[in-house]
């Protein structure tokens, strides 16, 4: 007790507001003191495991502690306090104030210790012959024994009163504002273990079908008491936290938690948690604290699969609570809340009236339960604003008409909530725990309907190779080379009506003002601060020595007689040198004018200012300085790397907590993999649908999860299984997560692998037919089958994602296969598809994702005659955004990606070279609005246009060209491929034997290019079958 601190402000204000309640019942008639002209109240030796009644109230109301073996005896004009000297010292805080107070204090001599008592009883008779007392008062011990004694010795002609109900209603019953926000406080407490934390473990536990006891999951949630970390981190459901001022050290059980089912219940809470198991039907939970003194109490009813009977009790036990909400308010009697809700139950449920219980509430405060403020239909007592109850609505052991197994023949339903009392609408303050019907009900049963499977239609019976198998020769006279000279110009025209758009949106977005807007960061000078004091120098550094501080990433080096500390990022280098006997050790400093290159331009406060640019230290112990220069060099790699992590980590952003789905099983898509990989075993997990995202979740560990939320998707992709080895759900966020391997990522993919090794493809069924590959023909229908159910169980589920997500505007984006080219974005050569809004590859890592209204222009480069393949460069509205490359892309491609830019309104170029686009886009950011001036991306359209009318004129020349000319175009075409650095030496052959060979006819061009294409390894197919008639032959 050595910080006790008495309030005595708040003591002198409660006591002088309870003398005066008392001298106002005395005018009045004395209707609720009965008379007594003194009060005693009495505590004796606290028990093992103390119980509240009204006397620890009166002492936590007056002084906010408990006074054990004390005696108070007030009067209407002193307070009395008879205690140990222990205590006293404790009492003279509440001394000299405006109402008198005198302190008598006890010893081990038991005269003394009499004549105390009989100072009391002279008190007593001095204000009246009747005193009130606690007739319920269950106080043991000496101390009590002894004044027993005595009072019963001096004070026979003194009659003894009953003050429980004026305690009740002079003190604790209309609460102030401190103890009101105590209140509060407590029932949200209240509401922390039962939602989330009891709501999280029940369902977990209904949704893995486990096996608990009732007390072993009470104690679960009554071990939680002591978690000061669970205390700090919950969240209420409404998203609000505790008080910034919560202790949770004040918090104390005072009732269960008690948790029921399985058809046993006792709406009464006389009895713990029993040790049966939770059955999954209807579940009551109960539990209650007190905070700094002050109770709260709260309980909700759970079903599991309910029946109709058993919702429609439940709403209308939930109408009888609110009409209970409602009358609940100052100047209505007890009595008369009590019967309207009766009446209800007659009128609306008259079959349920012996099932309601006898009262729907009680007293609460610093006591428990006020016995005094019962509400019941026999309680004439008056509500008073300010006043805190408990309302329990509750019907007990209902029969179920339909009851799901033996344990379900009976149940209970029941709702608990504290509330204040107000003039006008009632205050619930354990309102955050949810309690309609769809927050309260599980529905695991029956949940998605089984789709029926559908009939396999018959199919005739072909061979073992299909049809579609049988592909036609690639040769280069059967392709479509001709472009159509209509779509083309139609093309042209449009590209062009484009780019003037694109450069009067240019013009506009960079105007003259807002020049540099975008432009190139600019470095800002850092400062760097190893030590704010003297002392926080390391210990060595006062021997004068070579010090190196990793924890303040510091080195301390020795100059004129003084240690001079350097942050790692004032220095460039160190180099360590010996000569003779004598090791040198020299620290080269970053300083301006060094010109070393980029990564060292940075800037100075003052770059004319005097600089030290290195230091030169000497000593005949070389391994000392080669270990000083080994440190200071991984020190200062150290410092990068996290320097560039701080970086990295800059974008990513902290997601709002997922909310998740309670009252019932959320949809499930299971067995898949994610990319990119959690740490550990790979092993298959599942990915559900929540309130307000998705979580894919590890088997190996609660811990290993990813949530992405629906505000944190920009795309939702789907993608068959058709062509491709695995069926994926991908999905592009808008900001950068972490996930798995502690890298950020903004593109997360759930996909299950279409090839399945558990099937048995060998065949053990008889053949039915001697001919024809029976098995390998059903296999591959099998195969086909399976690939079309994973499709549509992946469709499915992605559907369902962007229907959770439609307030966000999410939506299922499927590639078009059809409209796909070759290429290769990063390293490795893959398929490339457009969609709807994207151009993606997500097949294999690292993914591509562009966005297609992000995308400024795009230009394609080495467009020439001659080579085999082309690149394509995206440059992004954001020009701080260096530009996407996707490179080799074949040349047969050219026409359907001119196609697809153009349907999708994308600006595009073209040249016969690559491009420096760092110096390019270098020159855009210095200064937008002068490079939209001087013509913007035109630069690169007008080398297009010039190649498009060479391209023109060369046609239109075609067309009247005749025999004697056909030698002059000849070399004209040899002379271009001259300038041509990656043509092959069969191009350069093949312009040779042009030019030596004048007016070939068609024939004879015709047998050369199936002879090139025979080189090209384009006619194998042909090859083979060749080959198989000599074999016969």
């Amino acid at each position: 007790m050595a910080d006790i601190k008495i309030d005595s402000k708040v003591f002198q204000e409660r006591i002088s507001h309870f003398v005066n309640a008392w001298k106002a019942d005395k005018r009045s008639g004395d209707a609720l003191f009965g008379g007594v002209s003194s009060i005693a109240i009495l505590m004796g030796k606290v028990d093992a495991n103390p119980e509240f009644h009204k006397n620890n109230a009166m002492h936590f109301w007056l002084l906010g502690y408990e006074f054990p073996t004390t005696l108070m005896l007030l009067t209407l004009d002193t307070l009395y306090i008879l205690t140990t000297q222990k205590k006293a010292k404790y009492l003279d805080q509440i001394k000299g104030g405006r109402f008198p107070v005198e302190v008598l204090v006890r010893g081990k001599d038991n005269a003394e210790n009499e004549k105390l008592f009989v100072k009391i009883t002279d008190a007593i008779k001095a204000a009246g012959k009747r005193l009130g007392v606690l007739t319920k008062d269950t106080s043991k011990g000496p101390f009590v024994d002894e004044w027993k004694k005595v009072f019963a010795e001096k004070c026979k002609d003194v009659e003894e009163f009953d003050i429980a109900q004026a305690l009740s209603a002079g003190a604790f019953s209309v609460k102030d504002e401190a103890e009101l926000r105590a209140m509060r406080t407590s029932s949200k407490a209240c509401v922390a273990l039962l939602t989330p934390y009891f709501l999280d473990e029940m369902s977990n536990i209904l949704d893995q079908d486990k096996k608990i006891k009732h007390s072993a999951l009470a104690d679960k949630v009554y071990n939680k008491l002591e978690d000061e970390k669970f205390w700090k981190t919950v969240s209420l459901p409404n998203g609000q936290r505790l008080p910034s001022d919560f202790d949770p050290e004040q918090l104390d059980w005072i009732l269960g938690p008690v948790i029921q089912s399985g058809g046993k219940f006792d709406l009464k809470w006389q009895s713990d948690s029993d040790n049966d198991v939770l059955h999954p039907g209807v579940i009551i939970a109960a539990m209650g604290l007190r905070y700094k003194s002050y109770c709260s109490q709260i309980a909700r009813t759970f079903m599991v699969d309910p029946n109709k009977s058993q919702e429609s009790n439940y709403k209308f036990l939930l109408s009888v609570h609110n009409l209970i909400l409602k009358e609940i308010r100052d100047g209505v009697a007890v009595k008369d809340v009590y019967n309207k809700a009766l009446n209800l139950v007659r009128s609306k449920k008259p079959e349920l009236e012996k099932h309601f219980l006898k009262n729907v509430g009680f007293g609460i405060g610093l006591e428990t339960k006020d016995p005094t403020l019962i509400l019941s239909g026999k309680n004439p007592r008056v509500l008073r604003d300010g006043m805190t109850v408990c309302i329990m609505t509750g019907f007990s052991d209902i029969q179920n008409p339909n009851p799901q197994d033996k344990d379900s023949k009976v149940y209970s339903l029941i709702v608990m909530d504290t509330v204040r009392v107000t003039p006008s609408e009632t205050v619930v303050f354990t309102a955050e725990a949810p309690m309609d019907v769809d927050a309260t009900s599980f529905f695991f049963k029956d949940e998605e309907e089984a789709q029926p499977t559908p009939k396999k239609e018959k199919r005739e019976r072909v061979g073992a190779v299909a049809t579609k198998n049988i592909t036609s020769t690639r040769l280069r006279s059967e392709r479509a080379t001709a472009t159509d000279e209509v779509a083309e110009k139609k093309r042209r025209e449009h590209q062009k009506i484009l780019a003037a758009k694109k450069q009067k949106e240019g013009l506009a977005k960079y105007a003259e003002s807002k020049a540099d807007q975008n432009g190139v960061e600019v470095k800002k000078f850092k400062r760097f601060e190893s030590y704010k004091r003297d002392n926080q120098f390391p210990p060595k550094a006062k021997d004068l020595g070579i010090v190196l501080d990793p924890k303040n990433v510091t080195i301390v080096l020795p100059i004129m007689g003084r240690p001079v500390p350097f942050h790692i990022n004032t220095i460039k280098n160190v180099s360590k040198s010996d000569e003779g006997e004598w090791s040198f050790l020299r620290i080269n400093f970053l300083s301006p004018g060094q010109g070393v290159g980029r990564k060292d331009d940075q800037p100075f406060e003052d770059a004319s200012a005097h600089f030290v640019r290195s230091l030169t230290f000497r000593s005949t112990d070389g391994d000392r300085y080669a270990e000083i220069a080994n440190q200071i060099g991984n020190l200062k790699k150290d410092a990068v790397k996290k320097e560039q992590e701080k970086k990295d980590m800059e974008d990513v952003v902290e997601q709002d907590k997922l909310v998740e789905i309670r009252n019932r099983r959320p949809a499930v898509l299971d067995n898949v993999f994610i990319r990119p990989a959690m740490e550990g075993k790979r092993v298959p997990g599942k990915v559900e649908i929540h309130q307000n995202g998705i979580r894919y979740q590890s088997p190996l560990s609660t811990q290993q999860r990813v949530d992405i939320l629906f505000s944190n998707v920009r795309h939702l992709f789907f993608q068959p299984c058709e062509h491709e080895l695995i069926v994926i759900i991908h999905i592009h966020l808008k900001d950068p997560i972490i996930v798995g391997n502690k890298k950020k990522t903004k593109d997360v993919q759930f996909y299950r692998e279409a090839t399945d090794i558990q099937f048995d493809e060998t065949g053990n069924r008889k053949r039915k037919y001697r001919y024809g590959d029976e098995d390998e023909f059903e296999a591959e229908q099998e195969e086909r089958r399976r690939r079309a159910e994973l499709d549509r169980l992946f469709k499915a589920f992605a559907e369902k994602i962007a229907e959770a997500g439609r307030s966000e505007n999410i939506e299922v984006d499927m590639p078009m296969r059809d409209l796909g080219f070759h290429g290769v974005p990063f390293r490795s050569n893959v398929y490339i598809q457009p969609t709807t809004e994207c151009l993606i590859q997500i097949t294999e890592p690292p993914f591509m994702v562009l966005t297609l209204e992000d995308i400024e222009c795009a230009h394609l480069e080495r467009v020439q005659f001659g080579l085999k393949n082309f690149d394509l460069v995206f440059v992004f509205k954001d020009f701080s955004r260096s530009p996407y490359h996707i490179n080799t892309i074949p040349v047969e491609s050219l026409e359907e990606v001119k196609e697809f830019l153009n349907t999708s309104d994308i600006a595009y170029s073209e040249g016969p070279l690559n491009l420096n686009w760092s110096v390019i886009m270098k020159t855009v950011t210095q200064d937008p609005h002068q490079f939209f001036l001087d013509g913007g991306w035109g630069f690169l359209q007008n080398d297009s246009d010039a190649d498009d009318g060479e391209e023109e004129s060369e046609e239109e020349s075609a067309f009247e060209i005749d025999d004697s000319e056909l030698g002059e175009v000849s070399e004209s075409s040899e002379e271009d491929s001259d300038y041509d650095s990656n043509a092959s030496a069969d191009a350069s052959e093949e312009a040779e034997n042009s030019d030596e060979e004048e007016g070939e006819d068609w024939d004879e061009l015709e047998r050369k290019a199936k002879k090139r294409d025979r080189e090209s390894g384009l006619e194998e197919e042909d090859l083979r079958a060749n080959a198989k008639k000599q074999r016969k032959r």
